[in-house]
C-alpha cells in the first residue's frame, strides 16, 4: 500500500495564538485531522519531559523556550519533507511568534497564525470547566489565568502573518 501524495498547495506550519482555555488544542485537532499533517502539542511533550517541574510562569517559559529551540529544526524538517504541521504551542506574543516565524521561513513554506480571539469571561468559564473535568495536563487557576493573559499580546498585521481569526462563538 502507497500512501497519497502530499496536498498540491504544500506544507502548512500551523500557529496558534490565543489566551488560555480559548479552544486552541480543540482547533489543533481539526486541523491535524488533515492528510500529510502532524500535530505537536507543548503542552504534552512538557508533562512528560518536566513532569512536576512547572509550577511558576518562569518555569514554563524556561521549560517552553528549551522545548522549542529543540522542535524548531525537527519542525522545519518535517515541512520540508511535506508534512503540515499543527504547533498547539500558544503563539501570545511578539517575541513567541518572532521565534516561530523562523521555522516556517527555514523550511520556505506557507503559514497560518490562528487567532481565536475570545472575552475573558468565556475562556475562564471553560479553563473552569477543563480543571474539572481533569483531563488536561495542567490546570492553571483564575490567578495563573490572570497572570499569563496579562503577558498576551494579539497579533498585529505589522507582523506580517497570514492571520486567520476565530471569533467568539
Amino acid at each position: 500500500m502507497t500512501a497519497a501524495p502530499p496536498p498540491a498547495g504544500g506544507p502548512v506550519l500551523h500557529l496558534l495564538c490565543g489566551k488560555i482555555a480559548s479552544g486552541k488544542s480543540t482547533l489543533a485537532r481539526r486541523l491535524a485531522a488533515a492528510p500529510h499533517t502532524v500535530l505537536i502539542c507543548e503542552d504534552d511533550w512538557l508533562a512528560r519531559l518536566y513532569p512536576g517541574e512547572i509550577a511558576t510562569l518562569e518555569d514554563y517559559g524556561r521549560c517552553s523556550r528549551r522545548l522549542r529551540a529543540v522542535m524548531a529544526d525537527h519542525v522545519s524538517a518535517l515541512l520540508r519533507s511535506g508534512f503540515s504541521v499543527v504547533m498547539d504551542a500558544p503563539a501570545n506574543t511578539v517575541e513567541t511568534r518572532r521565534a516561530l516565524r523562523t521555522i516556517f521561513e527555514a523550511a520556505r513554506v506557507e503559514h497560518r497564525l490562528h487567532f481565536l480571539d475570545l472575552p475573558d469571561d468565556l475562556c475562564k468559564a471553560r479553563l473552569r470547566q477543563r480543571n474539572a473535568a481533569g483531563d488536561h495536563a495542567f490546570s492553571p487557576s483564575d490567578a495563573d489565568y490572570d497572570l499569563f493573559t496579562s503577558l498576551f499580546q494579539a497579533p498585529g498585521a505589522e507582523e506580517g502573518f497570514d492571520l486567520v481569526v476565530h471569533p467568539a462563538p
